[in-house]
């Protein structure tokens, strides 16, 4: 490679596709970025790909000639065979992407070409990494490859005796045989004869060898101009020069392979994997890793690991759930709001300003509903899930350090993990490596970087916002429909909804309808943050890809945690605490009144909220996963369901697939963390969301096994340590789950209230009772409003109301008109509040150290699992440095041997010659 060229991917530097592009004036430093690169001179004859026609074996793998593996495809379109008029467009592309292939052919890569079966337009190029490339790449990346076989004879497994049972949940072991344990180590070319080699074909499997085809592809060079190189396959995919870019899948999902030796593992993935059948089976994760890549593997790890410990939440929410329907006929506060003579006598007072009197009593059946979920069984199962989601995490952590230690990616560390060409190509000034203690070329300075990463706050600060405008624009919704569903209702405008007239309220109907606009919102602008989160990420350069996805992960979820739970977080703690009382109502804008809680209580609103939202996200993301590319497949088959009786090959198989989204994984784990925040921050209002998250796991596992194993095609295998960015995410939402959790159940539900009044306000002095009881706690929970006191005029309410009716409740702890303090807060209001804020204190408090403890007792990585790493690296040391040591002695032995030589025959001349002048009676002494 000329040291004095520019490289750039291009990603900022064309303006125009149809003319010549203009050049950028940044100035770019170049560096040696691949090792077997060589720069093809301008004006040197170009070499073409070799054009072969299709051998018709549709399932090959192989070039023509049957032994050198396909690695990977480029597809393009050919544009001699355009129908229109070639533009200078279409030259350009045709230029570039011959230029890009000689210099994989430069580079030492093979490549053969075969036009397509289906559509004479298209032409697929194969390309094969050979032996010394394969080499020389794996120690540029630092693949760890076999050593020795492993020979820690592993602990039993603690289920060894119940073998005949738990075999029926793991996949068949006579398809899908254990592997081989080696001790591995990072591949080193000089040092060969170190590493397992029994057959050089099988050595690198396929997903090490799409790796590597990936990283020379992503930094081979496409165009010089002037002295700027222009390099990348991504920006080639990106004007069009190619069509797609993937690794070949090794068969047909449906189809067994015809070689018994070496079976299709894409068919045994979908057999025992991907099929619904085994929804029930636990995951081939090791099977997965090698045909998929470990970030795909890890993925599947954490998610099956997450549903199984999913299980023991929804056992104990389910029990919570029963209890709740047991107590329901026992709960002695709905029976007294459904009795005829307690709550049938009580006239509550309207909630808006042109709402109507209603008797308490209409809240029957919302408030039975409310017993089942607000209850102490509530209590219990909330700080259950508190210490639940402890155990999750130090587990999972457990959990994953064994798949590290497995994977081989203990020691997968930062400086190990090849830069992106995007970076590379900017990196104009001069810095030194605080690792390495190297100087090095960066893209910007620190104060560049300081200035990137401002714009990237301020940005997301400012969609934050705009999502918070939107709650409140939702919120003065809420407020003005729910005065217009009072009028329509009083003045019986609803005849057509005859049959569940009876049910629709204006505080139900307000609650749905807001609901599914906000539903709506979250999804529009969730299609326009994603734009906005990508470029910004793209501004601020990061070095890697993980930088580059643990960047875009935060971004995205500090705007989807906003975006999807600040509706509930207003129902939970804003939504009707700000109301004032019925004679000085809080009004919004001077105009709106604070909304108040539906009659039952908030829970039921959230409830309701976290049903819409939640199902509605499930049945979007079902479309987009499944129905969208089956439908699209399905498309695409019938459109050229003319030549289906032709021979396809394998490359063309999948390229009728779907591609893989760029941000690859990112959705998947968005879904279930989304999930995963609506179980852990608003259990205590819907003990059965574990349930119904394990339902949906069990199928949302098998789901994303279909889709990646029948509907997409192969993704590019990558490296992965851990689940990136989303483990701190799942520690904020853990920690903040205890607090959300403790202040529903304080300030949400009517739990405090009714202990209070149990134990102080029950009996004496407040109460004539002489023991504890719940009887009379809903009347000493309604205060009690004078209707002549109301500041407005309630001609037409007055209407409505029951003849002679002088004063109303509402739900609140003041005291009555006619009182010194009257319409102040009395005594039971400030008891309430202490004890409100005390729960609070206490349960966090106690909770927070249970996590402590737990924290510090689970070690984060298994005392076997670091035995095991030690154990690796003492071989590792000893067997690489005994072979250096062997390899020196084998090098300076023939040296030693000539000094040893020639220093024998020196002393014999010396003594010879000594002989010689010695006399005879000398030489007899």
């Amino acid at each position: 490679m000329s040291t004095d060229g520019i490289e750039e991917t291009d990603s900022l530097c064309e303006t125009d596709e149809l003319g010549d592009a203009e050049l950028c004036e940044e100035v770019v430093y170049a560096q040696e970025f691949l090792p077997t690169y060589q720069s093809i001179r301008e004006g040197e004859t170009v070499t073409k790909t070799q054009v072969v026609e299709f051998n018709d074996k549709p399932e090959s793998l192989f070039f023509n000639d049957g032994i050198r593996r396909i690695d990977f495809i480029l597809v393009y379109e050919d544009e001699d065979k355009k129908e229109f008029e070639k533009r200078t467009m279409y030259q350009r592309r045709k230029r570039r992407r011959e230029y890009f292939e000689a210099s994989l052919m430069k580079m030492g890569l093979e490549l053969e070409a075969t036009p397509s079966v289906v559509n004479d337009k298209l032409m697929f190029v194969k390309v094969h990494l050979p032996w010394d490339v394969l080499c020389t790449y794996a120690e540029v990346l630092h693949i760890k490859l076999p050593i020795r076989p492993n020979d820690i004879t592993p602990r039993p497994s603690m289920w060894r005796f119940f073998t005949c049972i738990t075999k029926h949940f793991y996949p068949d072991e006579k398809l899908i045989q254990k592997e081989v344990e080696y001790f591995t180590a990072p591949f080193e070319k000089n040092r060969q004869d170190c590493f397992y080699i029994n057959d050089k074909d099988l050595f690198f499997t396929p997903a090490m060898r799409s790796r590597m085809a990936c990283y020379i592809l992503s930094k081979a060079q496409y165009e010089i101009r002037g002295n700027i190189n222009k390099f990348g396959i991504t920006k080639l995919l990106n004007t069009g020069v190619y069509k797609a870019a993937y690794p070949l899948h090794d068969g047909k999902f449906n189809v067994k392979s015809k070689e018994e030796a070496y079976p299709s593992e894409r068919y045994l993935l979908y057999n025992e994997w991907a099929n619904p059948k085994n929804f029930y089976k636990m995951q081939p994760l090791d099977l997965i890793r090698k045909y998929y890549g470990e970030k795909v593997g890890i993925y599947f790890a954490w998610l099956g690991f997450y549903t199984m410990m999913l299980a023991v939440a929804a056992v104990v929410g389910l029990g919570c759930f029963i209890y709740g329907l047991k107590s329901q006929e026992t709960s002695t506060w709905s029976k007294e709001v459904c009795d005829p003579n307690i709550g049938g006598k009580i006239v509550m007072c309207p909630q808006c300003d042109l709402c109507k009197y209603w008797i308490l009593n209409s809240t029957c059946e919302t408030s039975q509903k409310l017993s089942i979920f607000d209850n102490f069984g509530t209590l219990v199962f909330a700080v259950f899930m508190s210490i639940w989601v402890t155990l999750f995490l130090e587990f999972w952590k457990r959990y994953q350090a064994e798949l590290e230690y497995e994977w081989d990616t203990v020691e997968f560390l930062e400086q190990e993990e090849p830069p992106r060409p995007e970076y590379e190509a900017r990196c104009i000034y001069d810095r030194k490596n605080p690792v390495t203690g190297i100087t090095e070329k960066v893209p910007f300075t620190f104060c560049g970087r300081c200035v990137r990463i401002s714009i990237g706050i301020g940005t997301v600060c400012f969609w934050i916002f705009l999502i918070l405008a939107s709650i409140v624009a939702i919120i003065v919704y809420r407020l003005a429909v729910f005065i217009t569903f009072s009028y329509q209702l009083r003045n019986n405008n609803l005849k057509n909804l005859e049959p569940i007239k009876e049910y629709v309220t204006p505080q139900m109907a307000t609650s749905v309808t807001a609901s599914l606009i906000s539903f709506v919102v979250i999804m529009i602008l969730n299609i326009l943050y994603e734009r906005v989160a990508i470029w910004i990420t793209n501004f601020e350069l990061p070095r890697t890809r993980t930088d580059y996805e643990n960047s875009l992960t935060m971004k995205m979820f500090l705007f989807q945690f906003v975006n999807y739970y600040s509706s509930c977080f207003y129902i939970a703690f804003v939504k009707g605490k700000i109301v004032g009382y019925p004679g000085k109502p809080v009004k919004l804008l001077g105009e709106y009144r604070s909304e108040e809680c539906d009659p039952g209580g908030c829970l039921i609103e959230l409830t309701t909220q976290l049903a819409i939202i939640m199902g509605g996200k499930a049945i979007w993301n079902n479309i987009q996963e499944v129905l969208l590319p089956w439908a699209k497949n399905w498309l695409f088959r019938r459109c050229s369901s003319s030549v289906t009786e032709k021979v396809i090959p394998r490359w063309e198989q999948d390229y009728q697939l779907q591609p893989i989204s760029q941000l690859g994984l990112f959705y998947e784990y968005l879904e279930m963390v989304i999930q995963f925040g609506f179980v852990t921050l608003f259990v205590a209002s819907f003990p059965l969301a574990p349930v119904l998250a394990l339902i949906n796991n069990l199928f949302e596992i098998r789901v994303d096994a279909w889709k990646f194993t029948t509907q997409s095609r192969r993704i590019v295998p990558q490296k992965a340590q851990d689940i990136g960015a989303w483990q701190p995410i799942l520690q904020g939402i853990a920690i903040l789950a205890v607090a959300t959790n403790a202040m529903i159940i304080a300030f949400t539900s009517d739990m405090i209230p009714r202990l209070v009044y149990y134990w102080s306000f029950s009996v004496f002095p407040y109460s004539d009772n002489t023991e504890h009881t719940m009887q009379g706690y809903i009347n000493s929970s309604l205060s009690v409003f004078n209707i002549s006191d109301s500041p407005f005029d309630l001609t037409d309410i007055a209407m409505s109301a029951p003849s002679n009716l002088t004063t109303c409740r509402y739900r609140d702890f003041r005291y009555p008109p006619g009182h010194p303090w009257q319409y102040e807060h009395n005594i039971q209001y400030w008891h309430v509040l202490g004890a409100k804020l005390a729960f609070i204190i206490v349960v966090e408090h106690i909770v927070y150290l249970t996590k402590f403890i737990l924290s510090y007792v689970i070690p984060d990585v298994p005392y076997a699992v670091k035995e095991r790493i030690k154990r690796e690296k003492y071989l590792t040391h000893v067997i690489l440095h005994e072979t250096s040591l062997k390899l020196v002695t084998r090098r300076l032995k023939p040296l030693i041997d000539d000094k040893i030589s020639h220093d024998a025959t020196n002393f014999n001349k010396e003594e010879i010659e000594m002989k010689a002048t010695l006399t005879p009676i000398e030489e007899n002494n």
